[in-house]
C-alpha cells in the first residue's frame, strides 16, 4: 500500500465524484488505518481527515440511491408475485 505522503490527491478531490460505491470505500479506509496507525504528519492527518469527510458523504449518497432503487417483490395470498413496492427499510 503507498504511503500517502508519496501519492498526492488532487487538491480539489474532483476524483470523488466519479468513484463507485466499493472504491471510495476501500480509499475511506486506507485513510482511517493512517490516520489510526498515528504516524502520518499533522498537516497531512488534516488534509486526508478531509478526504476522508468527502469520501464518506459520497458513500452516504451511493448508498442513498442505492436503497432507493431497491423495491420488495409484492405477492398474493397465493404467494404468486404480482408486482413490486418500495421497500421499507424500518
Amino acid at each position: 500500500m503507498p504511503d500517502l505522503d508519496e501519492s498526492p490527491f488532487p487538491t480539489d478531490d474532483s476524483d470523488i465524484s466519479g468513484m463507485s460505491f466499493e472504491n471510495a470505500l476501500a480509499a475511506l479506509e486506507r485513510i482511517v488505518s493512517d490516520l489510526e496507525r498515528g504516524d502520518v504528519p499533522l498537516d497531512r492527518s488534516i488534509r486526508i481527515y478531509e478526504r476522508g469527510e468527502k469520501l464518506k458523504n459520497h458513500c452516504d449518497r451511493l448508498l442513498s440511491a442505492a436503497e432507493d432503487k431497491v423495491e420488495k417483490i409484492k405477492l398474493n395470498r397465493a404467494g404468486k408475485p404480482v408486482g413490486t413496492e418500495p421497500l421499507d427499510p424500518d
